[in-house]
């Protein structure tokens, strides 16, 4: 039997213990987790950098990116560049002065993992990513339907 109330309370705690990593970044900067959020999605996600992708692939709302792009921007962590075909789309570039930062949360990202799955063989990280990976889609295509079914 499937336990649905573990799988809702999966996020939030996760959430919890990611968004705590990053504290000592946090206070080293004087950023806001949302502003880091933005920087490390631009920086895992090349190709994907208009403040559209950080909202619909991210799920921030476009007034809280749009407010961390210009927390970023403002500081010298980003740039905004016009598209050269539309101008109305604008790219967001991680700056040579952001992308030490944008290292550093990376690191702290990636050793967030490795502490998440240090309880597990290698073998059994590999059996876990690739059934979350797929459970991930499943509930993709399921958020399209209108309600749960049986």
């Amino acid at each position: 039997m499937i336990n649905v109330v573990q799988l809702t309370r999966l996020p939030r705690k996760f959430g919890k213990y990611y968004d705590r990593q990053f504290l000592p970044l946090l206070e080293k900067t004087g950023l806001s987790i949302r502003e880091i959020h933005v920087l490390l999605f631009l920086a895992n996600h090349p190709g994907q950098d208009t403040a559209r992708d950080v909202t619909e692939l991210r799920c921030i709302a476009k007034s809280q990116v749009s407010q961390a792009v210009e927390v970023l921007t403002g500081r010298g962590l980003l740039a905004r560049r016009a598209d050269g075909e539309d101008r109305r789309v604008i790219h967001l570039e991680i700056t040579e002065q952001g992308a030490p930062l944008a290292r550093e949360a990376q690191t702290v990202q990636a050793a967030c993992g490795r502490r998440l799955l240090a309880g597990l063989t290698e073998e059994e990280q590999t059996v876990f990513l690739e059934l979350l990976e797929r459970v991930l889609r499943r509930t993709e295509e399921l958020s399209m339907e209108k309600e749960c079914q049986p």
